[in-house]
């Protein structure tokens, strides 16, 4: 299994909240897993720490570089046919890094973990995963 974290998923996991499924969390936790994320994530939570929105405990680069050791990922990198995908993905909203999380999925081809609607909304063939029912769209 491949799975691309939504930044929410990411961020739940390492602050250790009871909002993420064991289920999920065990298979984030599965060697046999490859843990993929995106860029635009990391570029999220900066966002959400500069808007206050989150509070990291540190500085937010510092948090991000401790984060990337605590949980190996694989990075899954931007490339100008994700950045076309992300704008021709047909989503019920227009927020540029769902786009882009859900335009990486595709192009890679892998299972977001997600519990955005949103994400799971597309017309496209993106395969998800929401954690807090363990529903596996297709």
């Amino acid at each position: 299994m491949r799975l691309l974290l939504d930044t929410h998923i990411w961020l739940w996991y390492l602050q250790g909240s009871d909002r993420l499924s064991i289920e999920l969390q065990g298979k984030i936790e599965d060697p046999k897993v490859q843990i993929w994320l995106s860029p635009i994530s990391i570029w999220e939570t900066l966002m959400l720490a500069e808007k206050g929105r989150i509070n990291l405990g540190k500085l937010p680069q510092q948090w991000i570089s401790d984060a990337l050791k605590v949980l190996e990922v694989r990075e899954a990198p931007l490339n100008n046919d994700i950045a076309i995908l992300s704008r021709v993905i047909q989503l019920p909203h227009q927020d540029p890094a769902d786009r882009f999380i859900a335009a990486t999925a595709l192009y890679y081809d892998l299972l977001l973990a997600t519990v955005d609607r949103n994400l799971t909304a597309s017309e496209h063939q993106l395969r998800a995963i929401t954690p807090r029912y363990w529903e596996t769209t297709a």
